[in-house]
């Protein structure tokens, strides 16, 4: 969904109050060109994930032993996959997981790809899940490419 900020911020809120004891919860991705560099999507889904409290004390170990294992290759982060299976696992049990990502288009463009692609993978492999999505028209085309497998998407142009 392309849209302005007010629009943004209301359903947010809107979905945060609903969610309230309702087995829903509500994540939230704020993206900022000033911040384009940290914003990889690993660093993004690991955010999601701390967010939803990083899925219990099964999933903690596993991901305590994944950031072991990547120290020990001499690596300081987790990849990808393995962070969007911790994440994905993280959720299974939640009724409604909706993910808000503002200003998609303030990511830098190889980031941009990777997270609709993961995110793409989230919607597909945890149907619980639902997105909403703000960013400028110009993104529209890379992100009918990368999620519309799965994805009912609508488009709010606001001038």
């Amino acid at each position: 969904m392309l849209t302005t900020n007010k629009t943004s911020s209301l359903v947010i809120d809107t979905l945060c109050d609903q969610a309230c004891g309702q087995n829903i919860v509500v994540l939230c991705l704020y993206c900022d060109y000033q911040a384009q560099m940290n914003q990889s999507a690993v660093n993004m889904i690991g955010d999601l994930l701390r967010q939803v409290g990083w899925g219990g004390a099964e999933v903690r170990r596993e991901i305590q032993n994944a950031f072991n294992e990547s120290k020990w290759r001499g690596s300081q982060a987790c990849q990808l996959p393995a962070m969007l299976q911790f994440f994905i696992r993280a959720i299974s049990s939640i009724r409604r997981v909706y993910i808000c990502v503002d200003a998609v288009d303030e990511l830098l463009p190889k980031n941009r790809s990777e997270i609709t692609d993961a995110l793409r993978q989230i919607i597909q492999e945890a149907p619980n899940t639902r997105l909403f999505l703000t960013g400028r028209p110009h993104v529209r085309g890379e992100l009918d490419k990368h999620l519309t497998k799965g994805a009912y998407i609508i488009y709010i142009v606001l001038d």
